[in-house]
């Protein structure tokens, strides 16, 4: 499914939640939809799943406007959970699979199929309340999924799960990328943004301040820093365009930032390097997205 909200406008009385917000969210990916807390991705999000309706602008799916039985190709996970505490695993979840369209026998049959994958067969009698919050995040999940939607939107999918399990899901949504889902992720957890996503749209105060491929974005937020992995601990180096930013005990590990755009190319500074010193190795050191982050929404 290939998504696209066209200058999607939002307004609460005096508050602007959404200003001419466009996105494009490209089949078969998964697309990170971050911002600090109150930038709009919720009220972005409740737009595309229509439980709310834009003021102006639209939600495209697969090129056409979006209609009501959309909807039923959409798995939400929303980052306040809503399982019935009371109910018992197994009853919930086929509950949850029924009110999305699938049969009695089939709904079993693909419970059955995801209780196996992610090991949990014997929680399907016990109550919601007796699991705690990693096994109800794993119950929810499920509960998205289920249906076999085209479209996964998943709001903070891993707070509540130790290293381990947030593994095991960041693997599912993955495999279900690879099988041609299409998946949001909204989180704040810029690791896991590296981790899992081929693109990304930042909103801060309401409007799109940051969109596109991820590593193409680190690429342009670069700060011309480079690391040498060198062969002895002789380091003695000057040049005019070239800032020595630090260095390792013995000199091992020596980074370098270019001070200007318009001066020395990455490679003149590499044949410097080369010529003068035995080098083991060399990269050159991209902002992480939590950089990024911080940065742009700074900057803002």
């Amino acid at each position: 499914m290939y998504l696209e909200t066209n200058e999607v406008v939002k307004q609460y009385a005096n508050h602007l939640a959404l200003n001419k917000v466009s996105i494009q969210v490209p089949k078969g990916t998964v697309f990170g939809l971050l911002g600090p807390n109150g930038a709009g991705k919720t009220t972005l999000i409740r737009i595309i799943t229509r439980i709310t309706a834009p003021d102006s602008g639209s939600v495209t799916i697969d090129g056409r406007p979006s209609r009501g039985e959309d909807v039923y190709n959409i798995g939400y996970m929303p980052e306040e959970r809503g399982l019935y505490k009371k109910m018992k695993v197994g009853e919930q979840a086929m509950y949850l699979a029924q009110l999305r369209g699938l049969s009695k026998k089939d709904a079993h049959r693909e419970l059955m199929i995801w209780f196996r994958r992610f090991n949990i067969m014997d929680w399907y009698n016990r109550k919601v309340e007796e699991l705690s919050k990693g096994m109800q995040q794993k119950v929810q999940f499920i509960s998205t999924v289920i249906h076999d939607p085209d479209l996964l939107i998943f709001d903070e999918p891993f707070s509540g799960f130790d290293p381990v399990n947030t593994d095991i899901v960041k693997n599912e949504m993955l495999r279900l990328r690879d099988e041609g889902k299409t998946i949001i992720l909204s989180t704040h957890n810029m690791e896991s943004v590296e981790e899992l996503c081929d693109n990304i749209a930042l909103i801060h105060k309401s409007q799109v301040v940051l969109q596109g491929n991820v590593f193409d974005i680190r690429k342009e937020h670069r700060p011309n820093i480079f690391r040498f992995r060198l062969l002895g601990h002789n380091f003695d180096f000057e040049h005019p365009d070239i800032e020595i930013l630090s260095k390792e005990p013995y000199h091992e590990f020596i980074d370098l930032r270019l001070k200007k755009l318009n001066g020395i190319s990455n490679n003149d500074l590499a044949r410097l390097i080369f010529d003068r010193y035995e080098v083991v190795s060399y990269d050159e050191e991209l902002p992480t997205m939590n950089d990024v982050f911080i940065n742009t929404v700074t900057k803002e």
